[in-house]
């Protein structure tokens, strides 16, 4: 399939936005965005999960990120409980965002089949890499375009790089032997992926997370929910003066006693709650 370059403005500003998306995207590792190629129907491959959200405000379509199975896994098999991958991707895609000058609305994880379809019309692809593809940065060309119309934005990009190179300097031999293999196609980073080596909870290191602090819960019929009123003393099933409980993602992790810090609530962290424990 024949695809055409994208114009040096559209490829500067594409570059950008992957700069922005690297920097904050999960992994134990630096990456480095690759020169934004024209996305195909193809560029899912080899990847295991994708996000999608809409942009808000003065710029319209969407924006998608790719990621490899190792930060799906990763998440699935997180101590803390399964978390959910667009929650995780949120600032990566609010980073896409910004790099734009624009708002993103709420990510969704989307299946792999229905990315292209949902970007709607042509689109430019970067891979970010570190010793392998590990994700990519998809954006509508007409997005790019629109926001190529922003005055402040147009003055970045002016002054952006003209471009970055086809595969990092930094990657390994085996992987730059590969894109070199595949250079003819135009998708040599986008859906190529090397020898993986497990990384676990460290993709997850940078992912973060709202907790919930517990001082206790009360069952109610729906007559006493109604009866409700200012004044009104709701009967918790937990002493006072009994530690509140921690909670990520639903999962008690810490126990805690509440304090003041600096006229805000605070908990002081007493005992960490380990999986024997709670059973």
């Amino acid at each position: 399939m024949t695809t055409v370059p994208l114009p040096t403005d559209e490829a500067r500003l594409a570059l950008s936005v992957a700069t922005a998306a690297a920097q904050v995207l999960p992994s134990p590792e630096p990456l480095t965005p690759a020169a934004a190629q024209p996305g195909t129907p193809d560029v899912v491959r080899g990847y295991a999960g994708a996000v999608i959200a809409e942009l808000e405000g003065q710029l319209s379509g969407r924006v998608a990120v790719l990621v490899g199975d190792e930060l799906v896994q990763a998440l699935e098999s997180s101590p803390l409980g399964g978390l959910d991958l667009a929650s995780a991707l949120q600032p990566t895609l609010d980073a896409i965002g910004e790099a734009l000058h624009a708002r993103v609305g709420a990510a969704r994880a989307v299946d792999l089949s229905l990315v292209t379809a949902d970007l709607g019309s042509s689109f430019s692809a970067s891979a970010l890499v570190g010793r392998t593809t590990s994700a990519a940065v998809l954006v509508p060309d007409y997005t790019l375009r629109s926001a190529l119309y922003a005055p402040a934005l147009a003055a970045e990009v002016e002054q952006s790089p003209a471009a970055a190179p086809a595969f990092p300097a930094a990657a390994p031999a085996a992987s730059a032997a590969s894109a070199a293999a595949s250079a003819g196609d135009g998708q040599q980073l986008i859906g190529t992926r090397g020898p993986v080596r497990s990384r676990g909870i460290e993709l997850l290191h940078g992912v973060d997370m709202e907790v919930t602090v517990e001082i206790g819960r009360a069952r109610m019929t729906v007559r006493e929910l109604l009866d409700l009123s200012p004044g009104a003393v709701l009967e918790l099933d937990r002493a006072a003066g009994s530690p509140a409980d921690l909670l990520v993602n639903g999962r008690l992790i810490a126990r805690g006693e509440v304090v003041v810090v600096d006229e805000d609530f605070g908990l002081r962290i007493t005992e960490i709650v380990t999986d024997a424990a709670v059973g």
